[in-house]
């Protein structure tokens, strides 16, 4: 595996947007065209994402909030992952976690304490994989009832 994490430019961005999850996991997280929408609609957020790539064939999709001021309970951060898709073709091979992985080296380069993610509860949900990749429950929720998480990136 040769993970990558590259700019969504105009040469890849037909196959970026065509990565999909499972249909049961579309109650989880929006496609990617929704994605870089919800990016153009909120540059508030400093929108950073990337594909994902397996050598040269994309295989996800991720976007954080890059070094924003919060204001709860609508912009958590400063460090905050907003969106993780791997496409449902190359899910459980370790693209997740290898993403997190390289994510968490470029926060601490960053100067980054913490990873903030959040999550719509329920069953088939992504609780399970943050919770193994070491994310706790922050104990609050955000505007949309999602369970925020928190990674402490200080290990």
């Amino acid at each position: 595996m040769s993970v990558t994490l590259r700019p969504v430019t105009d040469a890849n961005l037909v196959d970026v947007v065509e990565l999909r999850t499972t249909p049961a996991q579309e109650q989880f997280v929006s496609t990617v065209a929704q994605s870089l929408a919800e990016a153009r609609a909120h540059p508030e957020g400093n929108p950073w994402y990337r594909a994902v790539y397996d050598d040269e064939v994309p295989v996800g999709f991720v976007m954080l909030s890059w070094d924003v001021v919060p204001q709860p309970p609508d912009l958590n951060g400063p460090w905050f992952l907003w969106k993780l898709l791997i496409d449902s073709r190359y899910q459980g091979k370790g693209y997740g976690r290898e993403v997190l992985r390289q994510l968490v080296g470029l926060l601490r380069e960053q100067g980054a304490t913490e990873l903030l993610t959040s999550h719509v509860p329920g069953e088939g949900g992504p609780a399970g994989f943050y919770e193994r990749l070491g994310f706790v429950p922050r104990g609050d929720v955000d505007s949309q009832g999602e369970i925020i998480l928190r990674l402490d990136l200080h290990s």
